[in-house]
C-alpha cells in the first residue's frame, strides 16, 4: 500500500499532525520508532499548558504556543484532559529579575497576552506564603495551567487512529528511497510507502533530514531532571512558581502537577547521548540546592520519584518548519519544550502548508473526539464513583492503593484502541505504580493483571 502521507514520530506534534490529516479522504500512516506512541520527549516534560507571554515576539514559535494554548483548552474539555487553571508567578530575587519584570510584561503584550501584573513582595508571600526569603517582586500570569502530557499524547493519537490512521509502533526509520511518485521508508518491521512525508520525529529530526538529502542542523539533547515531591506537599504550590527566564531557558520552577504532587525542575544539560534520560547525583544535588532557596519548607517533603527529559535543541531560536515540494517532504524540528502546547498549532500550520498540494477538505462524517480517563487529582476518579461502581464493581476493586487505581481502569487501558505496550505505558494511561511506594506494593499484581488480559 502506498500512504498519501507518512508521519514520522509519535509524540505530541506527529500524533496532532496525523490526527489532524487523518481528517481527511486521504490515507494516513503514523510510525513511531519505539514500542508505544509518546514514549520519547512527550512522555517527561514539566506538563504546562503555557500561554506564550514569554515567547520572543514575531517568531513562529510565538504564534504557535498562542494558537495551541487555545486549541489544546477546548480539546482537553472535549476529550476530558485533566487541566487544572493554577496561574504562574514570576518571582524576582534579584534586584537584576526585578528591573527586568517591566520589559517581560510588554513582551507578553507583544505576544498579544495582556493579562500579567506585577506585584510586590508582599503580594508574592501572599500567593505563595512558603517561598524562601529574599524575593523582591513577581509577575503575575494567570493564564499559565497544569496539564497531562501523557492523556493529551494518548488522546490525539487515538483520535487519530478513529479518523483511520494506521499506526506503526516499531517503526524506526532507517532508510529513505526517494522515487518520482513515492518514498519508500525502511524500518526492521518494514517497508512503508508514502507519496508525502512528515519529519516530527524530535530527537532524532536530524538523522531523517539528512534521509532526505539535506544537512541543515544538528540536534542536540537537552536534559532536564526533576524531583517530584509527596502530595502531602500539594498546599505548599497553589500555583507555578517560574523563575526569570536566562537565555538557557525558563530555569528551575516549581509547580503542582494534576496528579496532585509538586515538581521542581528541570536542569538543562546539553549533551551527545540522545538516550541519556537517566538522572544524576550532580543533578538531583543541584535541584535541592536551588530547592532549598525557592522554597525550604519543600525540601522537608518525601520525594516519591526523580525522572529525566531530553528537549531537542537544535541551535536555533525558533521552531525549523520547512516544506520541500521537490521531495515532497515536510520538516518539523526544533519544538523544544513548548511542543506540549503548541502541538495541535503546529498540525494546523502544517496542514496550511500541504494545502497547497494535497486536498485537505475535512471529511463530514469524522468520529466524535475520545472521551479519556481521568487522570486528575482535582476530578473524580472512579473509585470515587458510586454509579459507576454499581454498575461495574471492577471500579471498586483498588490494585494501586498509592495512586488508587482500581481493576477496571487497567482492564479498559489494556482493551483501548492503542493498548500499552508493556508496564511503563500501562502507568503513563492509569496512574498505576506511580505513586510514593513506585510500585513496591502493587508492581506483582498489575504485572499479572497486564500478562493476564494480554496473554
Amino acid at each position: 500500500m502506498i500512504h498519501d502521507v507518512a508521519v514520522i514520530g509519535g509524540g505530541i506534534v506527529g500524533s496532532a499532525i496525523a490526527r489532524l490529516l487523518g481528517g481527511t479522504a486521504l490515507s494516513v500512516a503514523l510510525l513511531e520508532a519505539r514500542d508505544d506512541v509518546g514514549e520519547g520527549t512527550s512522555k517527561a516534560n514539566t506538563a504546562i499548558l503555557h500561554t506564550g507571554f514569554d515567547a520572543r515576539p514575531g517568531t513562529l514559535e510565538s504564534k504557535l504556543v498562542a494558537r495551541g494554548h487555545e486549541l489544546l483548552g477546548a480539546y482537553a474539555e472535549a476529550t476530558g484532559i485533566p487541566v487544572e487553571r493554577t496561574g504562574a508567578l514570576l518571582v524576582a530575587w534579584t534586584r537584576e529579575q526585578l528591573d527586568a519584570l517591566p520589559e517581560l510584561r510588554a513582551k507578553a503584550e507583544r505576544n498579544g497576552y495582556t493579562a500579567c501584573e506585577i506585584v510586590g513582595s508582599d503580594e508574592v508571600y501572599r500567593r505563595v506564603p512558603h517561598l524562601g526569603p529574599g524575593a523582591l517582586g513577581g509577575l503575575t500570569v494567570p493564564g499559565e495551567s497544569i496539564i497531562c502530557t501523557w492523556t493529551t499524547n494518548l488522546a490525539l493519537a487515538t483520535d487519530a487512529v478513529n479518523r483511520g490512521v494506521t499506526l506503526l509502533r516499531g517503526h524506526r526509520v532507517t532508510e529513505v528511497r526517494a522515487g518520482p511518485d513515492f518514498s519508500r521508508l525502511a524500518t526492521p518491521a518494514g517497508e512503508v510507502a508514502a507519496r508525502w512525508v512528515v519529519n516530527a520525529a524530535g530527537l532524532g529530526a536530524d538523522v531523517i533530514d539528512r534521509l532526505f538529502g539535506h544537512d541543515r542542523f544538528t540536534v542536540t539533547p537537552r536534559r532536564g531532571q526533576l524531583l517530584v515531591f509527596d502530595k502531602l506537599a500539594r498546599p505548599l504550590a497553589p500555583c507555578i512558581v517560574l523563575p526569570v527566564p536566562s537565555p538557557a531557558g525558563k530555569g528551575v520552577l516549581v509547580s503542582p502537577t494534576v496528579y496532585g504532587n509538586v515538581m521542581l525542575g528541570p536542569t538543562a544539560e546539553d549533551l551527545t547521548d540522545r538516550t541519556a534520560t537517566g538522572t544524576t547525583e550532580e543533578g538531583l544535588a543541584f535541584l535541592r540546592e536551588r530547592g532549598a532557596a525557592l522554597m525550604p519548607r519543600l525540601m522537608r517533603e518525601e520525594v516519591t520519584a526523580t525522572y529525566a527529559g531530553l528537549r531537542a535543541s537544535i541551535g536555533h531560536d525558533d521552531y525549523l518548519i520547512d516544506l520541500d515540494a521537490g521531495r515532497r517532504y515536510v520538516l518539523v524540528a526544533g519544538i523544544r519544550s513548548t511542543g506540549l502546547t503548541a502541538g495541535m498549532a503546529v498540525a494546523e500550520h502544517v496542514g496550511s502548508l500541504l494545502a497547497a498540494h494535497l486536498d485537505l477538505a475535512p471529511r463530514p462524517d469524522l468520529p466524535a473526539p475520545p472521551r479519556m480517563p481521568n487522570l486528575g487529582e482535582a476530578f473524580p476518579r472512579p473509585y470515587q464513583d458510586a454509579a459507576a461502581i454499581a454498575a461495574d464493581p471492577e471500579y471498586g476493586r483498588v490494585v494501586c492503593f498509592c495512586e488508587r487505581v482500581t481493576r477496571g481502569e487497567i482492564r479498559d487501558a489494556l482493551a483501548s484502541v492503542i493498548p500499552p505496550a508493556g508496564l511503563d505505558g500501562l502507568r503513563r494511561r492509569t496512574r498505576a505504580m506511580n505513586g510514593r511506594c513506585q510500585g513496591f506494593s502493587c508492581a506483582a499484581r498489575v504485572r499479572e493483571l497486564f500478562e493476564g488480559e494480554t496473554a
